[in-house]
């Protein structure tokens, strides 16, 4: 009897250990990201992609850039795509195809919801826009072609056309929007 009450303490010990462990803090929940997230879209695809590295590859000719001001955190770990679907027919469907050398890519900048907005600046349009670029041109490239772009000295994008106008990534509280309602 003795041992079977050492073994369900020891295994209640564990579990609670794991859960405290596991289990993010409730402040942790409460808490997360504000940036500038970065999405792609390969020729023929409709739907976007969290790109993998920075904007430093080649972009393929027919794809779709997207960046969109997002939030992420442990209780929200998806930052949201921009809104616009990366269609690249109808993005560039009226440009002309480009001559030898160039490559025609879409780009989409989403400024983000009315709650992503921090306090005091103006939320900018969205948009979306076709460009013929050379054909080495990479993510960064498309990004400067339409956009004055502010950056940490680290690389990371901060802001687009002013937006937000100083902030870089910064944590704040888990906009009410985006908690789930039990």
């Amino acid at each position: 009897m003795k041992m079977i009450t050492k073994r369900t303490f020891a295994a209640i010990s564990v579990a609670m250990i794991a859960t405290a462990l596991l289990t993010p803090s409730a402040q942790a929940a409460d808490k997360g990201y504000r940036y500038w997230g970065y999405f792609q879209s390969a020729p023929g695809q409709t739907s976007w992609t969290m790109a993998q590295t920075g904007p430093t590859t080649i972009v393929a000719d027919g794809s779709v850039e997207g960046w969109a001001f997002t939030f992420s955190s442990d209780s929200v770990p998806d930052a949201a795509t921009p809104r616009v679907a990366p269609n690249f027919s109808r993005i560039c469907g009226t440009t002309k195809i480009p001559a030898a050398g160039k490559k025609r890519v879409g780009i989409v900048v989403d400024f983000g919801s009315i709650f992503l907005k921090p306090k005091g600046e103006t939320l900018p349009r969205s948009f979306s826009k076709c460009l013929v670029l050379d054909k080495k041109a990479i993510g960064s490239d498309v990004v400067y072609a339409v956009a004055k772009i502010r950056a940490s000295s680290s690389g990371f994008i901060c802001g687009l056309n002013g937006y937000p106008s100083n902030e870089c990534g910064v944590e704040v509280n888990t906009p009410a929007a985006l908690t789930k309602k039990n």
